[in-house]
């Protein structure tokens, strides 16, 4: 145990409820010293390691993370036991003699947003810690109020397919669709940035229902088809792993086989960080590969509608990333967009008799443009594509600042804390 559990005979136990938890890894990447771990079953918090320094809270999607249960130090439940449920166990009454024997434990975190036998100065330092080192853990100022978590495991919504498309060429790798499901009387509110998890039918080798895996939507707050109540994702058909051995991607495939009139196993929303500015003048550069796009086509389909309305005049600048032109999902609805609304920037890194170029170079060559944005202040970057691309990106976003002479550390962390610099990687 740590020393304070030790020290202690009851302690405020940090546990991640597995009903809530869609498997998204951004606890276990936001811990910094390994107290949370993971099977195929659920993500855990070693009682003997956490420190209760709330670093994995705020990244949290779906706030499964933020759960306390007060338990006697000596009964602290163990990973395994963790590693074995399917919900949560209901806390239990301690010894009235316990409770009051010391302060930590009466100082504990009710709702996970106190540290153990913290002070006030530590608490107040907690406040905007970033989900990556990379991005912002807070929404624009003037982003919207996101809904989160209306639908659980518990409480599933159910939503009808009306449209799946193929965005990329048929005669390509890449085999990408976009879904459009309908909500019909059911309320269903979302935002650009936000995403839902969907559970694929059958059961894994154990017997056990499948985990709901996670999409970001891909179409504007008012619906893939405006004023009607659906969304879209893009989901593309794994047929490979990280390292090409052949694999059928559980979701991925099930999804891409759905056809009109199917019905499909919706929880969420999630998300309320990943927003777009709710500015009529806000500039937004967007960079994304692959599947990626699917929140920037939400927030570039957003700002077309305004713009029609006359309600949006800010600046958007793209850097999308493929291998190749024929597989880079929504290309001819892309390059129909007017050239004076959006400013598109395509790296592509296997075309044909082409050097290979990735979003990195193109935006270093487009660092004067990047810089005139940037010096406004309600221009914000969205970042959105596998994590491997993280570094690639800051690494240029660093050289395009400091080509000018600026320190980037000051300009990062400035983009950081006023919500300015997100990334949503997997």
């Amino acid at each position: 145990m740590t020393e304070t559990a030790i020290a202690t005979p009851v302690m405020k136990q940090h546990l991640i409820d597995p009903e809530i938890c869609i498997r998204c890894n951004t606890c276990e990447e936001a811990c910094p010293i390994d107290a949370i771990t993971h099977d195929e079953n659920n993500y855990v918090v070693d009682p003997s390691i956490c420190n209760m320094c709330m670093k994995c809270v705020p990244p949290c999607p779906t706030g499964a993370i933020d759960n306390w249960i007060q338990v006697l130090t000596s009964e602290a439940y163990s990973k395994d036991d963790q590693f074995s449920w399917d919900v949560l166990p209901e806390e239990k009454e301690l010894p009235a003699e316990l409770l009051h024997q010391d302060d930590a434990a009466e100082s504990a975190p009710e709702t996970g947003r106190t540290p153990l036998a913290a002070d006030q100065s530590d608490v107040d330092s907690l406040e905007g810690v970033p989900s990556t080192d990379a991005g912002a853990s807070i929404p624009p100022w003037s982003a919207v109020h996101p809904y989160v978590n209306m639908y659980t495991h518990k409480n599933v919504a159910t939503a009808t397919v009306v449209g799946n498309y193929r965005v990329t060429d048929d005669d390509t790798e890449s085999d990408i669709h976009h879904i459009v499901l309908d909500f019909g009387t059911l309320p269903f509110p979302v935002l650009e940035g936000q995403s839902i998890a969907i559970f694929p039918p059958g059961t894994d080798a154990k017997g056990r229902a499948y985990h709901a895996r996670q999409y970001s939507i891909a179409s504007p707050r008012d619906g893939e088809r405006p004023k009607y109540n659906n969304l879209s994702i893009t989901v593309k058909r794994v047929t490979a792993d990280y390292d090409n051995n052949p694999v059928n991607g559980v979701c991925s495939n099930y999804l891409c086989d759905l056809q009109k009139n199917d019905t499909v196993k919706v929880i969420g929303p999630y998300g309320n960080t990943f927003l777009m500015p709710n500015l009529a003048h806000a500039n937004i550069i967007m960079i994304c590969t692959g599947t990626g796009s699917a929140p920037m086509r939400a927030m570039t389909e957003r700002c077309r509608r305004l713009t029609k309305n006359r309600e949006y005049n800010g600046k958007l600048m793209l850097f999308f990333g493929a291998r190749t032109q024929r597989e880079l999902p929504y290309f001819g609805p892309l390059m129909n967009l007017p050239k004076d609304f959006i400013d598109i920037n395509l790296a592509l890194s296997r075309q044909p008799d082409q050097p290979k170029r990735y979003v990195q170079d193109v935006l270093r060559d487009r660092a004067a443009d990047i810089l005139k944005l940037l010096d406004e202040t309600e221009t914000y970057i969205y970042v959105c594509g596998l994590k491997g691309m993280e570094v690639g990106v800051i690494e240029a976003l660093r050289d395009v600042v400091e080509g000018s002479g600026k320190k980037w550390p000051e300009v990062h962390a400035q983009l950081k804390s006023q919500g300015r610099l997100h990334f949503e990687t997997y």
